[in-house]
């Protein structure tokens, strides 16, 4: 089996947490190391890596893939250095600060032939891909409306400077927002037009960190909220059809195990408490149904599958350059339309 070389471009919490775990336990990479600029952490956890210096020597290095896992800001710098370097890029949300960034970089791998994905890990969340087979299922009907939620209750400002101060790619828009914007791409493609509604709620905070979007679809509507100011939490996701409804909280459980150490494995890993079930109330063949909804199981794992997929055998990557192209201008939109206080239209 083809082992992909791979090294990331940081080893904080994205690096040690949703990358390492995988790439160390997928049998078609290699993980070579991380960039690390004053921490040299990454061996600590994995020995036989290396710690690079610099992003020159990480790219002069024999490396198949680099994962761009550095602040949002800093994504187009870097995954473009990646790209000329004539090796394959992850890019981690938000895919850039702008559309015309995310453009040019999808045209970059393009001309070089070679493989640019962006890190949406959270389509394989248990709760979302629960969520996508009850819609693809067709039980609910035609859609009326869905309205997807990733709220949190934190008040406090996070010690990540890059992450509360005023720049390009902070605040809860570019942070949990793509999140929730893929989703509803993923399913239901590229809306026509946008209306946003964006505010700052914490106090002292100098950046977005409550967001209210309407997505405008031809035959119904996507409402994505996130915010820092809910306590009790309402379901992640709802939707509504011409038969019948399905609610399912925010349930997966991997980036809390992943955060307190367990490793990633096939078997049990992403199972769900049964008590999060998905409630569904529908009409299926003349009968009104209203039951618990199994929850399927949740593996990042599939996602890195794709990427190894897509550089091995020339398929298409787990989540497009385009895909993320999409994110970035439904993002532009909402800034759009709430300085303007309007609909904005998606060409």
């Amino acid at each position: 089996m083809q082992k992909i070389k791979t090294a990331l471009l940081s080893y904080g919490m994205s690096g040690k947490v949703f990358h390492a775990p995988f790439l160390d336990i997928h049998e078609g990479f290699q993980l070579l190391g991380s960039w690390e600029r004053s921490k040299k952490l990454i061996q600590e956890d994995y020995p036989y890596v290396k710690s690079y210096a610099s992003l020159d020597e990480l790219l002069s290095d024999d490396v198949d893939l680099v994962i761009v896992n550095t602040p949002v800001g800093t994504h187009y710098e870097y995954a473009k250095k990646v790209l000329l370097a004539g090796k394959h890029a992850v890019v981690e949300k938000a895919f850039t600060t702008t559309a015309a960034e995310a453009k040019e970089l999808a045209s970059i791998a393009k001309e070089k032939g070679l493989k640019l994905a962006v890190f949406q890990n959270r389509r394989w969340d248990s709760d979302f891909k629960t969520v996508k087979k009850v819609i693809d299922d067709g039980v609910l009907g035609d859609l009326v409306e869905a309205e997807f939620h990733f709220d949190r209750y934190n008040p406090l400002l996070s010690p990540k400077a890059h992450k509360e101060t005023a720049n390009d790619g902070a605040g809860v828009l570019k942070d949990l927002g793509p999140h929730i914007i893929d989703q509803a791409i993923s399913l239901f493609g590229c809306p026509k037009a946008v209306f946003g509604d964006i505010r700052v709620t914490r106090e002292n905070s100098v950046v977005d960190d409550w967001i209210d979007l309407c997505l405008f679809y031809s035959n119904f509507r996507v409402r994505l909220k996130a915010g820092f100011f809910v306590r009790e939490a309402n379901p992640a996701y709802t939707i509504h059809g011409k038969k019948g409804s399905f609610l399912k909280p925010r349930g997966d459980v991997q980036e809390d195990d992943l955060k307190a150490g367990k490793k990633p494995n096939l078997d049990l890993w992403g199972t769900e408490d049964e008590s999060l079930q998905g409630l569904l109330h529908t009409e299926i063949e003349g009968i009104i149904v209203r039951e618990k909804i199994p929850t399927l199981q949740g593996n990042y794992f599939s996602f890195f599958d794709g990427v190894y997929d897509s550089i091995a055998n020339n398929k298409k990557e787990p989540v497009t350059a385009d895909e993320g192209v999409k994110v970035m201008q439904v993002i532009e939109a909402a800034i759009a339309s709430n300085a303007q206080q309007k609909v904005i239209g998606i060409q």
